[in-house]
Parts: structure tokens; C-alpha cells; sequence
């Protein structure tokens, strides 16, 4: 294990996530299914990262505003639908305990879509349930290829570049978030 490690070697679905980001508190809005929130825990677990649910956190991921949309995108020549797509989108920020906004109000989309055949109802519906799951799964490893970049280095920065906009001088006295 330690030559896997060593070499650099990582499990597929689990990308790096810094240290610089523990602990990491992860609150998810009301409408945000639980799935969605476990996978983004689970996936930041498998990555090492140190979750809190009390108030020492360093940062917050907030995950909010969950929707869920389901179009027909084809039809048949009696106007039936013949494909649908599936979309789910959520929004993710995350802040310092100090209010610094790291990653501001973002985004997220996943979208898939399926063929529907009115003669295979149940088989079709259970289809969409699956493909739920991985949408779900998907967005999960948006959110966490999004923290991936936040190294100390990009999260000073990100620092400074708000307190520059803020007007606010760094305080080189004050401890270390």
C-alpha cells in the first residue's frame, strides 16, 4: 500500500481534495436529497478530508437550490413522448469562517437522457430511477472537482484578492484561520 501511495497511484472517483479545506462542515439546504449530500460526504471521506458538523469548522460548503427537470426530447409520429432527458442542477458555495467567499454562489449541472418506450412502462421508470442515482452521483464529482484546485497557495490568494476588493488591509497579527 505504501508503494501505491507512494507512487502517486489513486482510486478512480476519489480526486485529490486539499488539506488546506479541513475540516470542511457540509451543509445541505432543505430540497437537497439526502443521496446527493451522503455522495459528496462519502466522496470526500474516500479523499481524506476531515468533516465536522460542529463550529470548528474552517470552511462551509453550503449546497442549495436543488432542482430536478425532466423533458420530452423527442417524439413519435403520434406525438407521444419517444425520449426524455433528465436534469438536476444544485448550487454550491463555499466560505471561510471568516466570511471570505472561496468558491461563490456556482452552478452545477447533470443531465442524461433515455429513450422511452410506452409499452415497457415499468421497466422504463425503473431506467429513470437508475439514471437519477447517477445523476446524483455525477453532480458529486462536479462538486468535489471543484475543491480539487483549492490548494493553500489558490485559497491565499483567493484571500487577498478579496480583501484587496474590500478595502480591507491583511492583519499580519491576527492567528490563522
Amino acid at each position: 500500500m505504501t508503494t501505491i501511495a507512494g507512487c502517486g497511484f489513486q482510486l478512480r472517483g476519489a480526486p485529490p481534495v486539499s488539506a488546506a479545506l479541513q475540516p470542511l462542515k457540509v451543509e445541505c439546504a432543505r430540497g437537497v436529497p439526502e443521496l446527493l449530500c451522503e455522495s459528496v460526504r462519502d466522496q470526500l471521506e474516500l479523499g481524506d478530508v476531515k468533516l465536522t458538523e460542529a463550529g470548528d469548522a474552517a470552511y462551509v460548503m453550503k449546497l442549495s437550490d436543488f432542482q430536478q427537470d425532466r423533458r420530452a426530447s423527442a417524439i413519435t409520429v403520434q406525438a407521444a413522448a419517444a425520449e426524455y432527458t433528465l436534469r438536476n442542477s444544485v448550487s454550491l458555495e463555499l466560505i471561510s469562517t471568516d466570511q471570505v467567499p472561496i468558491i461563490g454562489d456556482t452552478r452545477l449541472t447533470s443531465s442524461e437522457s433515455y429513450r422511452y418506450d410506452e409499452t415497457n412502462v415499468l421497466a422504463k421508470q425503473r431506467e429513470e430511477e437508475e439514471l437519477q442515482t447517477q445523476l446524483s452521483s455525477r453532480l458529486a464529482q462536479q462538486i468535489i472537482f471543484r475543491l480539487a484546485p483549492l490548494t493553500q497557495a489558490r485559497i491565499d490568494s483567493i484571500r487577498d484578492q478579496h480583501q484587496s476588493d474590500s478595502g480591507d488591509q491583511p492583519d499580519n497579527d491576527a492567528p490563522a484561520p
